[in-house]
């Protein structure tokens, strides 16, 4: 037998032929007239040398030959819809770019090594760091110089702005093993009135201690900065004043006794970490998957 003269385009006949039920309608279904539609099938019934449907009923009954015709034509174009749709997602998902800005120092912690995951899965995305440290991350997703905003709490909503909880985590008191505070089984806002508040060169509505556990309380200890983790704890350990830092972010030194965490309450202080994005971008599967990744390192 010949070379098979099927097409897409007649198996996108044959069922439109099967749901229109005449020429007439399968002809205006597919934007062509009845006479080409004529055509398109004598060639078929040509070179298979049989009819595919009884001429002369309505609605038209396939023959046989036709009905296999048929049952393949539906196959072909269900695998073939599957199969644009998956590389139209595809590229659409893949490929992009991904900006991300924070607005917390201890958030390098566990967002790099997020970011070298997502980079191995991921490669057609250019993922990039926004530098420095930024009081209000979400503005830059809203002006479009941001693509993922890590913010501290869950922020009012904005329109075009979509936000998703990444984590929960304990900020503990961090003092030195010999502080006067020793002792205690939780520090409460008035013993931060006399001490000296080690901190990030931030903002006080940056720092969850402060909005969450002091202010509202009236205090304000005198402070003093260090850009650098570990050069708060190293003022810490040496007697010069008490941080409040992310269990997770100062683990290893808790571990070791270097310094030591006490809850702030008798409850303990739960700060959240919340992601802003644009809603365009939300439901991509590259974005998807980043937020994902942040919360299992995070973990």
């Amino acid at each position: 037998m010949a070379k098979s003269p099927l097409e897409i385009r007649h198996l996108q006949t044959l069922v439109a032929l099967a749901e229109g039920g005449t020429l007439a309608k399968a002809a205006e279904r597919l934007f062509v007239t009845q006479s080409a539609l004529s055509h398109q099938l004598k060639l078929l019934e040509g070179h298979y040398g049989v009819s595919l449907f009884e001429r002369n009923t309505k609605p038209l009954r396939f023959t046989q030959g036709g009905n296999r015709l048929l049952g393949l034509a539906r196959q072909v174009l269900a695998m073939t819809a599957d199969a644009e749709r998956e590389i139209v997602q595809w590229v659409a998902g893949r490929t992009g770019e991904l900006r991300v800005a924070v607005e917390c120092h201890t958030c390098f912690d566990w967002l790099m090594p997020a970011m070298d995951e997502f980079r191995e899965h991921w490669p057609e995305v250019e993922l990039d760091l926004i530098s420095g440290f930024h009081t209000e991350a979400i503005a830059l997703v809203e002006q479009g110089l941001a693509d993922f905003a890590v913010i501290h709490d869950k922020p009012p909503p904005r329109a075009g702005i979509a936000t998703e909880h990444l984590f929960s985590y304990e900020t503990l008191a961090i003092m030195s093993p010999k502080h006067r505070y020793i002792e205690k089984a939780h520090l409460q806002p008035r013993d931060f009135a006399s001490e000296v508040l080690i901190s990030y060169p931030v903002d006080d509505s940056m720092l969850d201690v402060v909005r969450h556990f002091l202010a509202p309380k009236g205090i304000k200890p005198k402070r003093r900065n260090a850009e650098l983790t570990v050069a708060i704890l190293q003022l810490v350990a040496s007697g010069r004043g008490i941080a409040a830092l992310p269990e997770w972010s100062v683990k290893p030194y808790l571990d070791r006794g270097y310094v030591v965490g006490k809850p702030l309450g008798s409850r303990g202080l739960r700060c959240e970490l919340h992601a802003a994005m644009p809603e365009s971008l939300a439901g991509k599967p590259f974005m998807r998957d980043f937020v994902e990744k942040v919360r299992e390192v995070s973990l």
